[in-house]
C-alpha cells in the first residue's frame, strides 16, 4: 500500500464518480412486481392442488403441524414455479452461528439414461444434509462428527435469488445437528415464539377474550449502514480484513453540523437505493423508508412490521441485497457497528411488539378490558427486563458493538426502560393506589375506569434509552447493525413469556368476583418491585451511571462479562423450562460468541501491527528524511522543531508496536485491544503530522465525503 494508490483512487473518482453504469430501470408499478420472486400464497394457490393448498395454508397461518403427505406435491409445485423463473438450482438457506447466511446449491438436473430430467422430491424439500463440523458449534459437533441437517420452515416462504447468469430457489430452513441440537439462529427463535404465543393465549383466556385472533409477535427492523467508494476501500487493508478502520483521525468536519441527516440523497446513492428497493419488493420485503443518517456516508433502510420469524429472515436478506447491490454500483456496504472512530456507529433498532393478528397488546385501548390487558402486559415487560436485563445486554455483546455502545447516539451498556412521562404517571398511580391528575380525583380501578387517552405518540423519543416504549411497541436500540435480529428477540420472547407465565398463574387462581381487586394488587406489587428499571432521563449523563449503581442495576461494560450471564443457573433454568435452549445449547453459544470475540480481537491486533510496520512506518521514515534534508539545507528553527515532534512520535510508535506484539501470543482480547488502542492514538497523531502526499491510507475526509 502506497500513497500513490491513495492518490490514484481519488483522481479516478474525480474523473469518473460513477464507475459502474448499472443497466437498471425501476418498474413503473412496483405494486405489480411486489412478491414476484416469492413462492407466496398466490403462487401456492396457482401451482398447488386446492386440497394441498388448504393444508399448507393452515400450517403457514396457524402454525399447524405440516402434513408429511403433501411434501411431494409442494416440492413439485415449487420446482415448476422456480424453473419458470429461470432457476436451475435449489438451496436450503439457513442461518448458522456465524451470524450470516449459508447455502449449498444443488441442481434440479439429474441424469437419466443418456439424457437428464429435472427432479425435486418431497425429501429434497423437507430435509437436507450439511457438514455440521465446519460451522461454529461450541463443542456440540466435532470434526469427526460431521453430520448436520437442514429442515424446511414452511412458515417462511421460499424465494428466488437472481444474478445475471441465472437464478436459485432458496428454501428457508432450520439447521440442527445429527443428535438434534440447534446449530442456528432460526430454531431458538421459533421455539421462543411458541413459548410467548402460549402465554398470549393464556392471557386472552384469563381476561375472557373470545375470538381474539391468532398469537403473533412482530418486528420492524431499522438497518443502518455506510457506503464507501470501492476504489478507496481497496486502499484500506483494515476495511478489507475487519470491516472497520483500525487507524484514522476524525477530520475537522464530520457530523457536527448535522447537515447530512435527512439531507438530499446524492444521485449515485439514490440509484443504488432504488435498485435495493426494487429487489426487496420483488422478494416480498416491505422496505418503506430510506434516508441519510446522521454521519456522513451513513444511511438507513427500514421495513414495515411483519411477523417476527419472517421479519428476521427478511432482515438477513436486506443485508445481502445491500452488499450485492453496492458492489454493482462501485460501492462497498459496511455493516460494521463502528467503521469510523469518533462518528456515529450503525445500529439495528429492534421495534418489537406482540399480541394477536387482531390485538396489539402493547397498544392501549379505549375500553376497560383492553386497558387492563395493556397494563398487565406492560407490567410483565417491566418485570422481565428488570430480572433479565443482563441477558439483553448479552444479546448485543460482540466485537463490533463493543466499539459502538455508549458513543455517538448508541445507548450505554446499562439496560433500562423508557416509558415517557404520561405512561410513567399512570404506572405511578397504579403502584401507589392514589389519585393522579389524569384521573380527576379518584384512583384507578382496573377493569372499571379507563386509562387517560394514550395516543400512539404519547411518549417523546429518547434516543439515549436502550429500551424505549414508543406508543404501540418497544424499541430496543442496542443491537448492532451486523447482528441477526434473532438473538435479541429470542431473549425478549423468552423473558416476557416467563414473566407472563408467573402473573397469569396467579390470576388463574382468582375467583371472577375478586379478579379486579386481585389484578390491581398484583400489578401494584410487580411495579413496586421492578420500577428501578424505569429511567426517562438522559442515559448519556454520567450521573446516570452512579444512579444505576445505586439502584442495583447491572453494568456490564465488556463483552466477556456480558456473555457469562447466559450461563447463570437462573438463565439456564428459564430457557430449559420454556424449551428454547438446552443447557448444552447455551454453553455452545457462549463458547461460539466468546471465541468469535477473541478471534476478531486477535485478527485486528495482528493486522494493526502489520499495517503500522509495513504501511505507516515507511511513510513516517520518508517524512523524517524529507524534513531532515530540508533542515540540513537551511537553518530553519521551525523545521528542527517539526523534526523533533515527528521523531518523538515515531519513537513512541515503535514502542507501541513492540508492546502490542508482546501481548498477541497471549490471546487475551482485552489486553490486545488496550495495546491496539494505544498504537492507534499514535498513528492518528502522526496522520496529522506527516506530509499529506506521503500518507498511504485514504483519510476519513476522503472515505466519508468522496462517494
Amino acid at each position: 500500500m502506497s500513497s500513490e494508490s491513495r492518490r490514484w483512487a481519488i483522481r479516478d473518482i474525480a474523473a469518473d464518480p460513477e464507475p459502474c453504469r448499472v443497466n437498471f430501470q425501476a418498474a413503473e408499478r412496483p405494486e405489480e412486481s411486489y412478491g414476484e420472486d416469492v413462492f407466496n400464497l398466490a403462487s401456492m394457490k396457482e401451482f398447488l392442488p386446492s386440497a394441498v393448498y388448504e393444508k399448507l395454508l393452515k400450517t403457514v397461518r396457524e402454525r399447524a403441524p405440516l402434513d408429511a403427505a403433501i411434501a411431494g406435491d409442494v416440492a413439485h409445485a415449487m420446482k415448476e414455479w422456480a424453473i419458470a423463473k429461470g432457476a436451475t438450482h435449489y438451496t436450503h438457506w439457513f442461518q448458522p452461528l456465524t451470524g450470516g447466511t449459508a447455502e449449498k446449491h444443488d441442481a434440479f438436473l439429474e441424469p437419466e439414461g443418456e439424457g437428464a430430467i429435472l427432479k425435486f422430491s418431497g425429501k429434497n424439500l423437507v430435509v437436507g444434509e450439511s457438514d455440521a463440523s465446519s460451522f461454529p458449534s461450541g463443542g456440540l459437533r466435532s470434526t469427526f462428527e460431521a453430520r448436520g441437517y437442514t429442515a424446511w420452515d414452511p412458515t417462511s416462504p421460499a424465494f428466488i435469488k437472481k444474478n445475471k447468469f441465472g437464478a436459485t430457489l432458496c428454501i428457508p430452513t432450520a439447521f440442527c445437528s445429527y443428535t438434534g441440537e440447534a446449530l442456528d439462529k432460526k430454531t431458538p427463535l421459533l421455539r421462543s415464539i411458541k413459548a410467548l404465543s402460549e402465554q398470549i393465549e393464556r392471557l386472552l383466556k384469563v381476561f375472557g377474550v373470545e375470538d381474539g385472533g391468532t398469537p403473533e409477535v412482530t418486528l420492524g427492523a431499522e438497518q443502518e449502514y455506510f457506503l464507501v467508494d470501492r476504489r478507496l476501500y481497496t486502499c484500506r487493508p483494515d476495511l478489507i480484513q475487519t470491516g472497520r478502520t483500525l487507524f484514522g483521525a476524525p477530520p475537522p468536519k464530520h457530523q457536527q453540523l448535522d447537515d447530512h441527516y435527512y439531507g438530499a440523497i446524492k444521485p449515485r446513492v439514490l440509484a443504488f437505493m432504488t435498485e435495493v428497493d426494487q429487489t426487496l419488493w420483488r422478494l416480498g420485503i416491505p422496505a418503506k423508508t430510506r434516508h441519510n443518517e446522521a454521519a456522513p456516508a451513513q444511511f438507513e433502510i427500514a421495513s414495515v412490521f411483519e411477523e417476527l420469524n419472517l421479519a428476521c429472515d427478511h432482515n438477513m436478506l436486506v443485508m445481502d441485497v445491500l452488499r450485492e447491490t453496492a458492489d454493482r454500483h462501485g460501492f462497498v456496504c459496511l455493516m460494521h457497528e463502528k467503521p469510523f472512530d469518533g462518528v456515529n456507529g450503525s445500529g439495528k433498532h429492534n421495534n418489537w411488539s406482540f399480541g394477536t393478528n387482531k390485538i396489539n397488546l402493547l397498544n392501549p385501548g379505549k375500553d376497560p378490558l383492553r386497558n387492563a390487558m395493556f397494563l398487565t402486559t406492560i407490567a410483565a415487560v417491566i418485570q422481565a427486563i428488570d430480572r433479565h436485563g443482563e441477558l439483553l445486554r448479552m444479546a448485543t455483546a460482540n466485537s463490533g458493538n463493543s466499539y459502538r455502545l455508549g458513543a455517538n447516539e448508541a445507548p450505554p451498556p446499562i439496560i433500562s426502560i423508557y416509558l415517557g412521562d404520561q405512561l410513567t404517571a399512570v404506572i405511578d398511580e397504579l403502584e401507589s393506589g392514589s389519585a393522579g391528575p389524569a384521573k380527576k380525583g379518584h384512583a384507578m380501578q382496573i377493569c372499571v375506569d379507563t386509562l387517560p387517552p394514550l395516543p400512539q405518540d404519547a411518549t417523546d423519543r429518547n434516543r439515549t434509552s436502550p429500551f424505549a416504549y414508543t406508543g404501540n411497541k418497544f424499541e430496543f436500540r442496542s443491537p448492532g447493525s451486523s447482528q441477526s435480529c434473532s438473538g435479541p428477540n429470542v431473549i425478549l420472547n423468552t423473558i416476557v413469556a416467563e414473566s407472563l407465565d408467573e402473573i397469569l398463574s396467579e390470576l388463574e387462581q382468582v375467583p371472577e368476583e375478586k379478579f379486579s381487586d386481585a389484578l390491581q394488587a398484583l400489578l401494584k406489587r410487580v411495579l413496586k418491585a421492578h420500577r428501578r428499571i424505569i429511567f426517562n432521563g438522559d442515559n448519556y449523563c454520567t450521573d446516570w451511571v452512579a444512579e444505576a449503581e445505586r439502584r442495583g442495576l447491572p453494568i456490564l461494560r465488556s463483552v466477556p462479562e456480558a456473555l457469562k450471564t447466559i450461563l447463570k443457573p437462573e438463565s439456564v433454568a428459564m430457557f430449559r423450562k420454556y424449551g428454547v435452549f438446552t443447557e448444552a445449547e447455551l454453553r455452545s453459544r457462549y463458547e461460539v460468541y466468546y471465541e468469535d470475540f477473541k478471534t476478531r480481537s486477535r485478527i485486528e491486533g495482528e493486522l494493526a501491527l502489520i499495517m503500522a510496520r509495513t504501511v505507516i512506518n515507511p511513510a513516517v521514515v520518508r517524512h523524517l528524511k524529507q524534513i531532515g534534508a530540508a533542515a540540513g539545507a537551511a537553518t530553519v528553527p521551525a523545521l528542527d522543531a517539526e523534526l523533533e515532534v515527528a521523531g518523538s512520535l515515531y519513537g513512541e510508535l515503535t514502542k507501541a508496536e513492540a508492546a502490542l506484539e508482546e501481548v498477541l501470543p497471549t490471546g487475551d482480547p482485552e489486553l490486545i485491544r488496550a495495546r491496539q488502542a494505544e498504537l492507534r492514538k499514535l498513528v492518528d497523531r502522526l496522520e496529522k503530522v506527516v506530509d499529506d502526499e506521503l500518507w498511504p491510507l485514504p483519510k476519513y475526509r476522503e472515505l466519508l465525503f468522496i462517494y
